[in-house]
């Protein structure tokens, strides 16, 4: 802007705008411009955090007549950084949502399959432990193939790695067990009303085991979980005390699994390869047990009768359990490698519903209208549960 009039005006300086009282001062008539009423008085210093601009509008040129009570130089400040901050992880964190849910998805849907068809071999050939160890074995087998053909690639271990995952191939294994002795003993509905009862057991090992403290609300979701439980129990039609204590124990296993294994997870080793070496590790620990347990006299006398009651495809009946045991297993761990223990836990506890729905209608269990309501507290408390720790 050219200008003629000579004004007293203090420089501004970065954060400094230099303010002034009032007070008109004769200057020189220019032949373009008016005379120019400006500012001075003592300085008064006005700190701003933000770097400013100064916007200066002439608002007339020439002879034109002067308003009363206006400057004709108008000066303006405002922040030069009025942009939000984009919030870079937004479109990532959605993704990951997404994921998380295709994970739980798949592995509730594989894990409905591989109840029905572990149920139907448990009918056929009640021997708990040599099931458990064909699931353990047949998963290892196909994660062995995997690794040689190079469709997966192997997981880099040491010593250390195995020595950290034995405790959780112990409780993997003591978990898949009992759960598989309480299927063969009792209805799959009813096992699972019980193992609903798992985030009971996560709040209960975390706070007097590993210190953890949870709100309030954490703590009351657990009275409709455990009521609920004890309801079905209760008014359960073919309640078998082996068939009970089997899902308690797989409660407390599976928690103490979760744990370790968010604890000894290696970013080197991915969740399928992590739950590879623990099926691997877990068959190595099963093995002499089922055969001092059941053995192989009464497994080769179990298999031929079922093979006569069922005929040939039966074999097929437990090639599927196995296969979808492996598969289901493999992918909650994929999605343990997201998630908390105790989300995992909810996630757990919530695909329950489907498992139990889907058992009673294809099986045909008797269900008794209060033992229902005692499966619809229990997990209306794992919802409650679950909104609570968000």
């Amino acid at each position: 802007m050219i200008c003629s009039a000579r004004q007293s005006l203090s420089p501004v300086h970065g954060s400094e705008v230099l303010l002034s009282q009032k007070r008109v001062f004769p200057s020189s008539r220019s032949s373009l411009l008016p005379p120019l009423r400006t500012q001075k008085s003592s300085r008064a210093v006005v700190s701003l955090s933000r770097p400013l601009h100064i916007v200066a509008s002439v608002e007339s040129f020439g002879p034109s007549p002067r308003r009363e009570g206006k400057d004709l130089i108008k000066c303006e400040a405002y922040e030069a950084d009025q942009s939000k901050p984009i919030e870079a992880g937004a479109g990532s964190e959605a993704a990951k949502k997404v994921k998380i849910g295709i994970y739980f998805a798949t592995w509730w849907a594989l894990n409905v399959v591989f109840n029905i068809y572990n149920k139907k071999v448990l009918n056929a050939f009640p021997y708990p432990w040599l099931t458990s160890t064909l699931s353990l074995a047949c998963g290892s087998l196909m994660m062995l193939v995997s690794w040689v053909t190079r469709i997966a690639e192997a997981p880099k271990t040491d010593f250390e790695f195995w020595k950290t995952l034995f405790p959780v191939a112990l409780a993997h294994t003591i978990g898949h067990v009992a759960a598989t002795v309480s299927m063969s003993k009792v209805a799959v509905s009813f096992t699972h009303i019980i193992k609903s009862g798992e985030p009971a057991f996560s709040v209960l090992v975390s706070r007097f085991l590993l210190g953890e403290t949870f709100p309030v609300p954490v703590y009351l979701s657990l009275l409709p979980i455990i009521g609920g439980c004890a309801l079905a129990a209760v008014t359960e039609l073919n309640f078998n005390m082996i068939g009970f204590m089997g899902a308690m124990i797989s409660n407390l296993a599976f928690v103490f699994r979760n744990i370790f294994s968010k604890k000894g997870m290696s970013k080197s080793v991915s969740g399928m390869n992590y739950y590879a070496c623990l099926s691997m590790l877990s068959l190595v620990i099963l093995t002499p047990f089922a055969i001092a347990v059941e053995g192989p006299q009464m497994w080769a006398a179990g298999w031929q009768k079922a093979l006569s009651d069922i005929g040939p495809h039966f074999v097929w009946w437990v090639v599927a359990q196995s296969v979808f045991y492996h598969l289901y297993n493999q992918v909650s761990y994929m999605s343990l490698d997201e998630i908390s223990p105790l989300t995992f836990s909810i996630g757990n506890t919530m695909k329950r519903i489907s498992v139990i729905v889907s058992s009673i209608i294809i099986f045909h269990t008797p269900v008794q209208p209060v033992n229902a309501l005692g499966a619809a507290i229990a997990i209306f408390g794992t919802f409650l549960y679950s909104q609570s720790k968000q």
